[in-house]
């Protein structure tokens, strides 16, 4: 893990909102958590996948409201600065095309398809559009997990393609251009799958780590604490940071007996102190090594 990534995990762990003092990357990981929760949250409410939801998102992730494209699109080239695809150059044909996208998200298919096919030429089309002047890419991410929400295939938005996306990169923008010029569908469906097939399996494996950790702790601080209760285990794995005022508000104790506790889980291994500014951080380190080792590829993702 980078010095940079490392700083980016250590903010948005430290506190659920970072404020101010964050670093620039930092805070495009909690717009783009921001902009997914929300996004969540209207999906599941309405059941629907809307342009307005969509626009919604890529403000959030941008922090402003420019809306579509009114202006040319950016030409993507290759590695020799040739042109190879133009998106939609006008206005108006910006608009059609996405409120053609709304509708096929949402209309029953003229042909038997699953919706991890119709995610990934939901995708592909959305790309291609181009409709923003920034956060493309980050929105279209979003939608693939929104538009799995409102199929009913995930019941919260858990599954990280960017992961996949960013390790193969060159297949991904090598696969997105013969669908335009030839049609070639089956190649795109195909890396699709296999992102969605691969992130899949890999945050299981996050879960199970994560509930073996988890059961583990539960046995060998009840053994050995008196102090120990299911308030505190779910404190200790709400985030792989907690803090004094934590343990206080959760297990509703005074700041004196918080740091007892704290400091007995430190003793006993289960948590490293780290000071940082003015406050004591006391981490869960194994559960910080299973979450960064799944997030890095997110917080690279452009």
């Amino acid at each position: 893990m980078t010095s940079c990534t490392a700083t980016v995990h250590d903010e948005l762990y430290r506190d659920s909102d970072a404020g101010d003092t964050a670093s620039l990357a930092t805070k495009e990981v909690l717009r783009y958590r921001q902009a997914l929760r929300a996004g969540f949250d209207r999906v599941r409410d309405s059941g629907l996948l809307t342009l307005n939801t969509i626009l919604d998102i890529q403000a959030q992730l941008e922090c402003n409201h420019a809306g579509l494209r009114k202006l040319p699109g950016t030409a993507l080239k290759d590695g020799a600065g040739r042109i190879v695809y133009t998106p939609p150059q006008e206005s108006y044909a910006v608009r059609e095309l996405m409120g053609d996208l709304e509708q096929f998200i949402h209309d029953q298919p003229a042909f038997d398809a699953d919706p991890l096919i119709r995610m990934a030429l939901i995708h592909h089309q959305f790309e291609s559009i181009h409709p923003f002047y920034d956060g493309n890419g980050r929105t279209g991410r979003i939608i693939n997990v929104l538009y799995l929400v409102k199929e009913g295939l995930l019941d919260i938005p858990v599954l990280y393609l960017s992961r996949h996306i960013v390790r193969t990169k060159p297949d991904y923008y090598r696969l997105l251009q013969p669908v335009r010029e030839h049609d070639a569908w089956e190649d795109w469906v195909l890396y699709m799958l296999t992102a969605v097939d691969r992130t899949a399996r890999e945050t299981v494996a996050t879960i199970q780590g994560i509930k073996i950790l988890l059961q583990d702790y539960k046995q060998r601080i009840r053994a050995n604490h008196k102090f120990y209760s299911q308030d505190l285990i779910n404190n200790l794995f709400s985030r792989p940071y907690t803090k004094i005022e934590f343990i206080q508000r959760n297990l509703g104790v005074s700041r004196i007996t918080a740091t007892k506790y704290l400091d007995a889980l430190v003793a006993g291994d289960f948590l490293h102190k780290r000071k940082i500014g003015r406050s004591n951080y006391y981490i869960n380190q194994p559960l910080y090594t299973l979450m960064t080792r799944a997030e890095d590829a997110d917080i690279a993702a452009p």
